[in-house]
């Protein structure tokens, strides 16, 4: 099956050879052509041009034509870390919150994630699947392409089974591409409240096998913070996931300088997330990180959190000029950051962290890719890749996306080179 998609006034995100991510002063390039078409093949992006400058491709009746209208061209998103599979929303913790109460006061009044348990608990698989499906509807609808699921809202045995399987079953039926992460340590079970070693050791011992043997995660999640699960702890949890071919990826320096990086690091994980309480050593080590990139740890900035919960935000500014890879999700989950909405999240990295629009957009492409593994194949426009992508409405300039930070965009969608409707 072909698609020939004619008259883009603007085709953005272009990598003409492979690349893992982009680091430092790379952010700032968002390679593009203007007055250009594309071809996809077979789900996949076959080639790409100016309608000025280069031969059209050769098309047949069975080419299905897609006229852009002027539009602009764009990657997918990637949202490389969401809790979309929950049961129910947590609107009254919303309301705590202005009234002043903190995140970790929350907490500690039995809300915020136990809260989440509790109702997951109750839920069968079948109702937490038609659940987060109209999150993956709505965050299809919005650009996402590609995203990452956690677990996390089980913190037994059992009911972390149960979201994997959901998310198994949401990888077997949508059309985006889905990565998932097995995270029973993101706060310890109320069952085992005041005995937090005996928890690790159900993890290492009980919930990793488990995991491994009905092959359920792509990586293994920690919350290594302040109130959560030390870097000993974390450092033990991601040896034992190692060992079942599981890479790691962090919770990290959200709620306080914890350790998260350090940990990060020396365990060579994919990402380390959140970062609100980033520090200097914190950017020494990331640069230090080996040079072989496959082994790089991706820094990875969660804005919608901080937006929601009255926090600061990652110094992603420094990040960037400090030579670092820098990738932006959104944390869509129902306590800290109901939205999965990445446009959103490119504009408040401009706006809060002052990132230049390409910067941002790139965070949220190629980059966000890359904190999943999946930059080879995603997050650019690039021949082979998948062809997960976006149509805008006629826009002035790549700036506008972000400065118009609530307007909707998308005119079309395609995924996998099929259109969504």
């Amino acid at each position: 099956m072909k698609t020939f998609i004619k008259n883009i006034g603007l085709l953005a995100g272009i990598q003409h050879e492979p690349v893992l991510f982009l680091q430092g002063s790379e952010m700032a390039r968002l390679n593009t052509i203007e007055h250009a078409w594309m071809l996809v093949e077979d789900g996949r992006i076959s080639d790409f041009g100016s309608e000025s400058a280069d031969a059209l491709p050769t098309t047949d009746a069975d080419t299905l034509v897609v006229d852009a209208a002027g539009g602009t061209v764009l990657p997918s998103f990637c949202d490389s870390h969401t809790h979309i599979v929950y049961a129910d929303s947590r609107e009254g913790e919303f309301v705590d919150k202005i009234r002043g109460l903190s995140y970790a006061e929350i907490a500690r009044r039995g809300g915020g994630i136990l809260n989440s348990a509790d109702r997951l608990h109750e839920l069968s698989e079948d109702e937490l699947y038609e659940q987060a499906m109209a999150r993956i509807r709505e965050i299809i609808r919005k650009g996402t392409g590609a995203v990452e699921i956690k677990s996390g809202y089980g913190l037994n045995t059992e009911d972390e089974l149960k979201m994997l399987r959901v998310v198994r079953r949401i990888k077997e039926t949508s059309p985006l591409k889905v990565v998932s992460t097995f995270l029973g340590a993101h706060a310890v079970g109320r069952a085992y409240q005041g005995r937090q070693s005996e928890y690790v050791d159900l993890i290492v011992n009980e919930m990793l096998p488990a995991v491994a043997q009905e092959q359920l995660a792509d990586f293994v999640d920690v919350f290594c913070d302040e109130g959560f699960f030390t870097p000993e702890e974390t450092d033990r949890m991601l040896k034992a996931a190692a060992q079942f071919g599981m890479r790691g990826k962090i919770h990290g320096q959200e709620l306080a300088d914890s350790g998260g990086v350090e940990v990060a690091v020396k365990n060579h994980a994919l990402s380390v997330d959140h970062l609100e309480s980033m520090t200097e050593r914190d950017i020494e080590l990331l640069s230090e990180h080996p040079t072989e990139p496959s082994l790089r740890t991706i820094p990875t900035a969660l804005p919608g959190t901080s937006f929601f919960l009255n926090m600061p935000f990652a110094p992603g500014r420094k990040i960037i000029d400090s030579g670092l890879p820098l990738a932006v999700a959104s944390d869509y989950n129902p306590g800290s950051t109901p939205s999965g909405d990445m446009k959103f999240v490119v504009a408040l990295a401009c706006i809060k962290m002052r990132l230049m629009p390409a910067e941002a957009l790139n965070a949220a492409t190629i980059n966000s890719a890359a904190a999943m593994g999946l930059s080879n194949e995603y997050g650019s426009i690039r021949r082979g890749n998948v062809a997960n992508f976006f149509i805008t409405r006629p826009i002035p300039s790549i700036d506008f996306i972000p400065y118009a930070y609530t307007t909707p965009i998308i005119e079309r969608l395609f995924l996998r080179g099929e259109e969504v409707g």
